[in-house]
């Protein structure tokens, strides 16, 4: 008789005896958790990339066994809040001011205003996507300006993965936008999307 692992033929854990939900509920439920946490940690602004930064590497680390929980996130958030980290909030919250300004600048009916709400809209969709790439990639735990550079080239190289995160992004607003409570939950379904983006990119051949 050929011999059956604990994995199944799919290569998923199958559920242990006395288990109530299989191994897919509880990532679900952990990404819910850490949803929570980093909706909570985003609340004073500045610590917003940080947050989503621990979020993407705490899912990570799912994938190797490590506790996808709300304790180990905070416990990660602590121990690596420093100055750069506060710096790239600064700069990502500048960034949305200056572009909410210059949306209100061409609804108000200035000449060539269509234009520019496009080029505008251009420009933040790029930043943005270079942002939550940069946020997913480990080096953002150490260091922003190499999260960002590799960050830029990732979005240049992969424009399937950039295009996801657009998706992600426009999903997450759209849930928020659709229930309100779901504004609190819906950072951890949009980390898992970007760290999912991120592997996808770093298992892709050359």
């Amino acid at each position: 008789m050929s011999g059956r692992s604990d994995t199944g033929t799919s290569g998923t854990r199958m559920r242990e005896p006395g288990e109530v939900f299989g191994p897919r509920m509880t990532l679900f439920a952990d990404v819910l958790s850490v949803g929570l946490a980093t909706a909570v940690a985003c609340v004073p602004l500045l610590t917003a990339p940080a947050a989503l930064s621990t979020a993407c590497a705490v899912l990570r680390g799912a994938g190797e066994d490590q506790p996808a929980t709300a304790g180990r996130y905070f416990g990660l958030l602590r121990r690596r809040l420093r100055a750069g980290d506060l710096g790239a909030g600064a700069v990502a919250l500048t960034g949305l001011l200056l572009f909410a300004a210059d949306l209100a600048l061409a609804g108000a009916g200035l000449p060539g205003a269509p234009l520019f709400a496009v080029v505008a809209a251009v420009i933040g969709a790029c930043a943005a996507v270079v942002g939550l790439r940069a946020c997913a990639r480990p080096e953002s735990l150490t260091d922003w300006r190499v999260a960002v550079r590799e960050a830029a080239r990732d979005a240049v190289r992969d424009a399937g993965g950039s295009a996801l995160v657009l998706l992600a992004v426009a999903t997450a607003v759209l849930c928020a936008w659709m229930l309100i409570p779901l504004a609190f939950l819906a950072p951890g379904p949009l980390a898992l999307a970007l760290t999912a983006v991120d592997v996808r990119r770093s298992a892709a051949p050359g």
